[in-house]
């Protein structure tokens, strides 16, 4: 008979004090990847709706496509939500590398110590990206 184990109370939100790195990986990579999704969607709903036809853009040469783009990057929020973006992706990216390798049965003895370099990695590649995404809007 299988042996019965007490995870405790759902109610229990004091648990995550014990969490690993692995599950940390695991809630991280989830998280970001139901973001990217929710991004893709959003994505698509945004540039399906800059795709009308406007009668005076002959007129003035500027579609409502390159208005629509061009009126959300004047906005600082849109650009920090793409800073967020790229966080977000290169997490993912990173920790899906990470996660290949350890299903290859490579670096199974650091698979703590890769997740956080995974994570300083994010942030400097994100830290170095910010004067691109932030240039011209400060």
């Amino acid at each position: 008979m299988a042996q019965s184990y007490d995870r405790g109370a759902v109610e229990s939100f004091g648990r995550w004090r014990e969490f690993q790195a692995g599950m940390w990986a695991w809630i991280l990579h989830k998280l970001t990847g139901w973001i990217l999704v929710g991004y893709l969607f959003t994505h698509i709903a945004v540039l399906s709706t800059a795709v009308g036809v406007d009668p005076g853009a002959a007129a003035t040469e500027v579609d409502t496509y390159t208005q629509t783009l061009q009126g959300l990057e004047g906005l600082l929020i849109v650009r920090f939500l793409e800073i967020g973006l790229l966080t977000v992706a290169v997490f993912h990216i990173l920790n899906g590398i990470r996660l290949l390798f350890v299903d290859l049965g490579l670096g199974l003895d650091v698979q703590d110590a890769s997740f956080y370099a995974s994570l300083i990695l994010t942030a400097l590649i994100t830290l170095s990206s910010l004067p691109t995404f932030l240039g011209g809007a400060l």
